[in-house]
């Protein structure tokens, strides 16, 4: 079968290739054309569009460069044409996203979403497009299965790639003594420092990090550097602090860790399932107006994935105003000094871990996709 794919950001190349891997495994004709990254382009297949040339993120961006935009999307949908696949597999990035899946509706073509767009943290009404003009969405957190269940959408839980990364993550086997040599680090407990990966966001959540840090002298505080930034921005941030950081392995570093401090995403996830207990934190701009805007327009009890797929507080969550060296420093405190606490932390983990459905949701989407391929009737 032929599949067009469109994965506009790096972590949907990384998801969109191992899906490609799958297709391939049980479609032996599979053929691909692609918006997306080298990971997908290492599977085989037509690269029509990078995702560096799509990455525009916030209203200034965006306007400036709306003539590449207006571009992108002729050549996505000429392509489409052109291509005329069996299906259609659009993967999170829902501005670009959801419009080329009306289009291919229109255009009658089947859409497979894989990996809902985040509508059920904010822009909720884009959940009638995806009604519209999606035929199977498939999705990796359970909770979502109950929020599309409100609107009378169907979708499919697949597991979550986050659990197949992290099964196999290199590693895992090294010892403190081996990471601490490798890496020049001295001999002291560690605490992560997971401090986002956009520029803006570590400006801002790092400097608390930093003030924490000084409370705790008989542990060494290491930040796990982001792929995207340079050591550059971290001697900016740091000022006269001489923590180390270090590039290229966040799960080699919270393995080796009695802690972490984390900004909310995905690395909250990560550090649940590599069992150390966690401080979430976050900082937007506008102070106390951010926590405002957050309360008019995110739609959702908590902001860290751990949270939100328990359905409860199993981390604390500080977010703005009490995102503080104190109230961090606090918070920190009694991870490492109350051990009934800690304990009920890595429970609660384990009850989020074994809710995702192990690893295999690449295999498990590819199989169902073709399954579904195969079926004459669908929805729309």
């Amino acid at each position: 079968m032929r599949y067009f794919i469109l994965a506009g950001e790096a972590s949907g190349d990384l998801h969109a290739s191992h899906l490609m891997r799958e297709l391939k495994k049980a479609d032996g004709d599979a053929e691909f054309t692609f918006f997306g990254g080298d990971l997908m382009l290492n599977e085989g297949g037509t690269l029509l569009k990078h995702y560096r040339e799509m990455a525009f993120m916030g209203l200034i961006p965006v306007v400036l460069n709306l003539h590449k935009i207006r571009k992108n999307f002729r050549i996505a949908r000429q392509s489409l044409l052109e291509f005329n696949p069996d299906v259609l597999i659009l993967v999170d990035y829902p501005g670009f996203n959801l419009r080329m899946a009306e289009f291919a509706h229109l255009s009658g073509i089947k859409v497979f979403y894989y990996i809902s767009p985040k509508i059920w943290a904010w822009k909720t009404k884009r959940v009638y497009k995806v009604k519209k003009f999606v035929d199977q969405m498939f999705t990796i957190f359970p909770f979502e299965t109950e929020f599309y269940k409100k609107y009378n959408y169907p979708v499919n839980f697949v597991g979550n790639p986050t659990i197949d990364e992290l099964s196999v993550r290199p590693n895992q086997e090294e010892t403190f003594a081996e990471f601490t040599q490798r890496n020049t680090l001295p001999g002291k407990p560690i605490i992560a420092l997971l401090a986002g990966s956009r520029r803006q966001e570590i400006k801002r959540i790092l400097p608390v990090l930093v003030e924490v840090s000084l409370r705790f002298p008989e542990y060494q505080f290491v930040i796990a550097g982001a792929p995207s930034q340079s050591q550059t921005l971290y001697t900016e941030v740091l000022g006269k602090s001489s923590i180390p950081v270090v590039f290229g392995q966040t799960y080699e570093l919270l393995q080796q860790s009695t802690a972490a401090l984390v900004a909310s995403g995905t690395a909250t996830l990560e550090t649940a399932f590599i069992q150390i207990p966690q401080v979430v934190c976050y900082r937007v701009e506008a102070g106390r107006l951010g926590t405002l805007v957050k309360n008019l327009m995110i739609k959702i009890p908590y902001f860290s994935l751990v949270n939100l797929i328990a359905n409860r507080e199993i981390v604390k969550e500080l977010f703005q105003q009490f995102c503080t060296p104190e109230t961090v420093g606090d918070e920190l405190d009694k991870i490492l000094t109350d051990s009934d606490y800690r304990n009920a932390m890595l429970e609660g983990y384990n009850e989020v871990v074994n809710s995702l459905g192990g690893a295999g949701c690449a295999e498990r989407a590819a199989k169902m996709m073709i399954d579904l391929l195969t079926i004459k009737e669908l929805k729309g």
